[in-house]
């Protein structure tokens, strides 16, 4: 099988690249858990993410927004004690602001899914790259998706973050013209 060459020989970045990547999402919590992994991603590689990401379901109650929305400063002191996660109080801060905002949308919406994948009139934008150095980091489309969001009171959600998230939750499939998973 031919996969993207960014995916490397690592055994997790395999199956999320076979399995979850550029694949069309449309359940909430996974929505919710993308937007907080990728944010917490941010400056940092992916794998570290992945590395961690079953410490971020422990702490983040399997990315349930609702109990995530009522995080205190008693959990924040405990999840930067927890080197499972990455430490940084605002990206932590962030994604329990996020939660809230979150389900703000999801009131608004009937769903996140419902307003997410509005931005691309419900069909997956499929891009025919021929290298990943073609891939671009953020397009207009995640401009305009993270300043809604901003709007909307989500915060460290810059184009970049929000690039990486449409590919990851399918609204953009930037899998390699050569790439089996296409």
């Amino acid at each position: 099988m031919k996969r993207c060459k960014w995916v490397g020989e690592d055994p997790l970045y395999i199956k999320y690249h076979d399995q979850e990547w550029g694949k069309a999402n449309h359940d909430d919590r996974k929505h919710f858990e993308f937007l907080v992994l990728e944010s917490a991603q941010a400056g940092l590689s992916w794998i570290t993410i992945l590395r961690k990401r079953e410490n971020y379901r422990k702490h983040y109650e399997n990315f349930d927004p609702v109990k995530v929305a009522k995080f205190d400063e008693d959990k924040i002191e405990e999840m930067l004690e927890d080197p499972g996660i990455i430490r940084y109080r605002r990206k932590i801060e962030a994604s329990i602001n996020n939660a809230r905002s979150f389900l703000k949308v999801q009131e608004e919406f009937g769903s996140f899914d419902k307003y997410i994948w509005s931005f691309v009139d419900n069909k997956p934008i499929v891009n025919n790259w021929e290298t990943i150095k073609e891939v671009p980091a953020k397009t207009k489309l995640s401009d305009r998706v993270s300043k809604d969001l901003k709007k909307r009171g989500f915060k460290f959600i810059g184009s970049t973050i929000i690039y990486s998230y449409l590919q990851a939750m399918g609204l953009i499939n930037d899998h390699t013209r050569y790439c089996d998973f296409k």
